[in-house]
C-alpha cells in the first residue's frame, strides 16, 4: 500500500469470464466510500519513506521462466511512501467493518488452500492442474483461512490472505492510498541493495539464522517450520531492510498495482 500523490497459481477463466467478474469487481470498488480524512491521515503517518534513484530491476536471469522476472536492467523511479508492512488481519477487518465490503471469496464461496491445512485432501479434492497442493475450499476466506472451522483468532498481527487484487484495490480507495507499480516495490523490497537475492545480501541464512518466514523441509509435503512458523508469520517478524519494510521476502504474495507479464 503506498501514498497516493496523483487525482502462485488459479484455473484459466475464459475471455468472458474474466470480463464479467472484472465488471463486478470494478463496480464493488467503485461503492467503496473513503474513510474520514482523520482516518486517512492516521494511515499516511504510518508510511515509511523510499528514495528515489536509479536501481537495478529484475533478474539477470529467470530461476523459472514463468516468472517473467528477467532481464534485468537499470530504471529510474521518482521518491514515494509506502507502507512497512503488509495489511494485518486487525487493519483490515477495521475496512471491512467500516465499509462492509465483502471479499471476492466471499462473493464466490470459496478460495483456494495450502493442502497440509486440511485435515482431509478427500473432502478437497479439486486443485488446478499440477498444482495438487493447492485446493479449492467453499467457504475459505479472509475470516476462515483454513475454510470452515478454521478462524484468525490469536492472528491479529498476521497479514490478511484471500485477499485478491480487486479487494486489495478497494482496501486502498477506502484508505486514500494506492498499490505500488511493480518497479516501486521491487526498488521499496530490496532496501537499497543492489543485484543481491535478498534484502539483506545473498546468504539464505545470514548468520546462520533464518530472516524470512519460508519453506524448509520437503516441498509441498512437509514444512518443518525451523524458522519459527508453518503458516504465515505477523507482518513485522524478522529485521526490515534498510528502507523499514518487514517481510518483503518469504510469508504471503504481496499485489501490485501492473497486471503480471513482461517486464
Amino acid at each position: 500500500m503506498i501514498e497516493q500523490t496523483s487525482a502462485c497459481c488459479a484455473p484459466v477463466s475464459t475471455t468472458a469470464e474474466c470480463a464479467e467478474r472484472d465488471h463486478r469487481y470494478v463496480q464493488a470498488i467503485a461503492a467503496i466510500q473513503p474513510a474520514a480524512q482523520a482516518t486517512q491521515d492516521d494511515l499516511r503517518n504510518l508510511l515509511v519513506g523510499v528514495p528515489g534513484g536509479f536501481f537495478y530491476f529484475g533478474a539477470r536471469k529467470s530461476t523459472y521462466p514463468g516468472d517473467l522476472d528477467a532481464p534485468r536492467r537499470r530504471v529510474r523511479v521518482d521518491p514515494f511512501r509506502i507502507s512497512p508492512t503488509a495489511i494485518s488481519n486487525l487493519e483490515f477487518a477495521r475496512f471491512i467493518a467500516a465499509t462492509g465490503y465483502r471479499t471476492v471469496a466471499e462473493v464466490e464461496g470459496w478460495s483456494f488452500v495450502f493442502h497440509i491445512f486440511l485435515a482431509n485432501l478427500e473432502d478437497w479434492p479439486q486443485h488446478p492442474p499440477g498444482l495438487r497442493w493447492w485446493r479449492k475450499v467453499d467457504g475459505a476466506t479472509w475470516r476462515y483461512p483454513e475454510g470452515p472451522g478454521s478462524s484468525i483468532v490469536g492472528r491479529d498481527t498476521h497479514p490478511a490472505v484471500h485477499v485478491t487484487w480487486y479487494d486489495a484495490k478497494a482496501y486502498c480507495k477506502w484508505a486514500g492510498l494506492r498499490l505500488p507499480a511493480e518497479v516501486e516495490w521491487e526498488r521499496a523490497a530490496r532496501g537499497g541493495l543492489a543485484k543481491m537475492k535478498f534484502p539483506w545480501g545473498n546468504a539464505l541464512h545470514p548468520d546462520g539464522g533464518f530472516a524470512m518466514n519460508t519453506w524448509q523441509g520437503d516441498f509441498p509435503d512437509t514444512n518443518t517450520g525451523e524458522d519459527g512458523f508453518v503458516g504465515t508469520a505477523p507482518v513485522d517478524a524478522f529485521r526490515p531492510n534498510e528502507f523499514g519494510l518487514y517481510n518483503t521476502t518469504g510469508n504471503v504474495w504481496e499485489w501490485v498495482e501492473d497486471r503480471f507479464g513482461n517486464l
